[in-house]
């Protein structure tokens, strides 16, 4: 079983408007509503790829019942803590004519210590057992950026692979407790090693760097694949490139949640370090394709797969 969890859970909206500009009435082409947040992102794209998976976090009032009852709508096993104030709403406004994605998210909900409690009860509870926990997304506010930190420690006493999507504060105090695999995107990759990449021996370094940090493994994404430093399965560690020609993106709106569950799925199945990344690039860029985060095409993954590119390096 794969646990994900949701601290900040979200109901998301995307909207297509055509010509899209700031300060003028417009008119929607399509919507899609769903509920997000980049757990459950993760856990939508995980059942898609047939994995066992529950997704657990905090969900709040009537938004945070709508979350609940849509994921249980798309066969998505949840067990979310209720909470009393309002979960969060974010909109992603996509200009097809210009390629342009605006998007407009909410802070999320007060979070009282009585809550948190019923949620560690909750979450040491799910986590047993658990072959992969996924801990992803922002925090709610005043909730304390050690939090992560917090659940990391905790899980070291189990045998679950823990892994972390987080960014800022949140991701700095938590890599330090040893999460078995951190995946930021080149920005937040950026800000946590303290420069600017523009190399492969920048990317594959940082990625380095964050095991030095204190990860088990590195993945750095970006929009045209990822690089990475994986510990070997007979010790040691690996480095990997991975690319994908570009494509022409519908949305881009949870792209590196798909990625991140591509990886988790291809790794649970037992396949090569290499063709974990592969498929997970393949997984990520399905998902610009389609409208709504973690929604994508399993065959579309299978024929992307072959476009890939992989590249084993040495890192001195």
């Amino acid at each position: 079983m794969i646990v994900t969890v949701t601290l900040n859970a979200a109901l998301d909206r995307t909207l297509t408007v055509p010509n899209f500009q700031a300060g003028f009435r417009h008119r929607a082409s399509e919507s899609l509503t769903l509920p997000g947040g980049k757990g459950v992102n993760i856990a939508r794209a995980l059942k898609t790829l047939g994995q066992p998976v529950i997704a657990t976090g905090l969900a709040g009032g009537k938004t945070g019942t709508r979350i609940v009852e849509d994921l249980t709508a798309e066969g998505i096993l949840n067990d979310f803590v209720r909470i009393r104030d309002e979960s969060r709403t974010s909109t992603a406004i996509i200009d097809p004519t210009s390629s342009v994605q605006t998007e407009v998210n909410e802070y999320g909900p007060l979070v009282t210590v009585r809550e948190l409690h019923a949620f560690l009860e909750k979450f040491t509870y799910i986590a047993q057992g658990a072959e992969v926990v996924i801990l992803a997304g922002s925090l709610p506010r005043k909730v304390k950026e050690a939090f992560y930190r917090d659940l990391v420690t905790a899980l070291s006493e189990t045998d679950a692979l823990v892994v972390l999507d987080a960014a800022g504060e949140p991701l700095r105090l938590a890599i330090k407790a040893h999460p078995g695999l951190v995946s930021p995107n080149s920005f937040e990759a950026e800000a946590l090693v303290g420069h600017e990449f523009s190399e492969d021996e920048d990317f594959l370094r940082a990625a380095r760097q964050l095991c030095k940090i204190g990860a088990g493994s590195g993945i750095i994404t970006h929009a045209g694949g990822c690089y990475a430093c994986l510990a070997g399965d007979n010790g040691g560690q690996r480095f990997f490139k991975v690319t994908i020609p570009p494509l022409d993106p519908i949305s881009t709106v949870g792209s590196g949640d798909a990625f991140l569950a591509g990886f988790v799925s291809a790794r649970v199945s037992g396949k090569p370090l290499g063709d974990c990344l592969s498929y997970a690039v393949a997984c990520g860029a399905a998902n610009t394709q389609k409208y709504g985060a973690g929604v994508f095409d399993p065959h579309e993954v299978k024929k992307l797969v072959t476009k890939t590119k992989l590249e084993e390096h040495t890192v001195t």
